[in-house]
């Protein structure tokens, strides 16, 4: 099967991922890819006050996150919209191991060849959302329906 997508600079922000050809509704895109390491360990090496305004970490689960910043794929560089064609989806491994679970890019509407594959990253931090924050965290996404962050508020 040739490849649907590739990986390009983007008008959103840096990298980004780009369709080649048709993506259906509900089709599975992409599974990020990357190092599996306990949240423990991601605050030790990144630490946990969303300081950079762009990270590869995906939470996997309350024990793991994949850092895709090692032995990532092109998933990585799927760029965050506040009104995108993608969602990322968990899916839980059937024998209940959380290391075996999965993160998978999937479709949420038809996608065109040229169309910047984009979702939602749902980034949430701990600490308080301060200007500086919504700044170093702040939206290109260009939608009429932008936020203006990619932070969500807390909950």
């Amino acid at each position: 099967m040739p490849r649907r997508f590739v990986a390009r600079r983007s008008p959103i922000h840096g990298n980004g991922v780009f369709a080649t050809a048709p993506i259906k509704k509900g089709e599975e895109i992409i599974e990020y890819k990357g190092t599996l390491m306990t949240h423990a360990e991601a605050d030790a090496m990144y630490g946990d006050g969303g300081e950079t305004g762009h990270t590869f970490l995906f939470t996997l689960n309350d024990q793991y996150i994949v850092d895709a910043n090692r032995k990532g794929n092109t998933a990585r560089w799927i760029n965050h919209s506040c009104d995108p064609n993608c969602r990322a989806l968990i899916e839980e491994s059937a024998d209940g191991d959380p290391r075996k679970d999965r993160v998978v890019i999937e479709a949420i509407r038809n996608i065109r060849p040229g169309e910047e594959l984009t979702y939602d990253y749902g980034i949430t931090l701990d600490v308080p959302h301060t200007p500086r924050l919504k700044k170093l965290w702040k939206c290109l996404c260009g939608s009429p329906r932008c936020t203006g962050t990619l932070l969500k508020p807390k909950r």
